[in-house]
């Protein structure tokens, strides 16, 4: 009697959980796998098969703006990492009480309001008329206005400060289970803060590392307004054609099978990682 009751008390715990999971997640992608299949003969006439994914790879521009898109994400992610690093020991390890609660505080703050917003703030910054280029005239630095957005490198700063959160608290969270016993011992015995840092910090922290690395890799790699909005028209961001073909040209099976590609293309990566890193999902995600 009481196993049965463990097993319903379980069930009823999880059943919302699984019922998220089957309505948000599964079935959509099921149907949307569906569609992907069709492909349009005539009027309302559709045949099954690879057409739509085809397309994709005799197509050069679809494809130049898939490998586009990894190979800015894969840069973001490093950039991320680069930046975030400093940031989360230097909270976890170098700060105490209320000075370590302020510093996460102000990495929490820009995220208060929405993506829409920083990234239009950033757009205010960069603009030609923006605070950037009327602060380099004002300095005499430059004869006239400079346009800051409308390129890979504003895009770049949009992403990393879209996902610099999200790579700091896993960060954070690792670094903090860290012992500085064994730090002031790496010390004692005449280590190097390079060698320390190779040795006893990174290894500690890599699933922290990981975890974080595959969530910005993954909201950049799926991120719409940022390489839209500070990038323009002509971004050539995997999700823009997208939702091109969704939206714009009603496209649905071909968008349906451009967005398979991009998952199967964030699965890839994610699995290659894991492997370089030595880690296991179910590890990472559990530090």
């Amino acid at each position: 009697m009481t196993s049965d009751r463990s097993k319903l008390g379980l069930i009823l715990l999880l059943s919302p959980l699984l019922i998220w999971l089957m309505t948000l997640i599964i079935l959509p992608h099921v149907g949307m796998f569906l569609v992907s299949l069709r492909e349009k003969v005539g009027v309302r006439e559709y045949e099954t098969g690879f057409a739509n994914y085809a397309v994709f790879f005799t197509e050069p521009l679809y494809w130049n703006t898939f490998a586009r898109t990894a190979y800015m994400s894969i840069a973001a992610t490093l950039l991320t990492l680069l930046i975030g690093f400093p940031v989360a020991y230097y909270i976890a390890k170098l700060t105490r009480g209320r000075s370590k609660t302020t510093l996460f505080l102000m990495c929490l703050i820009p995220f208060w309001v929405s993506e829409l917003v920083r990234t239009f703030g950033w757009m205010i910054l960069l603009r030609e008329t923006g605070v950037f280029s009327s602060l380099l005239q004002n300095l005499g630095l430059v004869s006239g206005p400079v346009e800051f957005l409308y390129n890979d490198a504003a895009i770049m700063t949009g992403l990393v400060y879209t996902s610099m959160l999200f790579m700091v608290v896993p960060l954070v969270t690792t670094l903090d289970s860290l012992d500085d016993s064994l730090i002031e011992a790496g010390y004692d015995l005449g280590a190097s803060s390079f060698a320390i840092l190779r040795e006893i910090v990174i290894p500690h922290a890599m699933p922290g590392i990981v975890s974080g690395c595959i969530v910005v890799f993954m909201l950049s790699l799926g991120n719409y307004l940022t390489p839209i909005l500070l990038g323009g028209k002509d971004s050539l961001w995997f999700t823009g054609l997208i939702y091109s073909q969704f939206i714009t040209r009603f496209n649905w099976e071909l968008g349906s099978a451009f967005g398979f590609l991009l998952l199967a293309l964030s699965s890839v990566i994610v699995f290659a990682a894991l492997k370089l890193t030595g880690q296991s999902l179910g590890r990472t995600m559990g530090r």
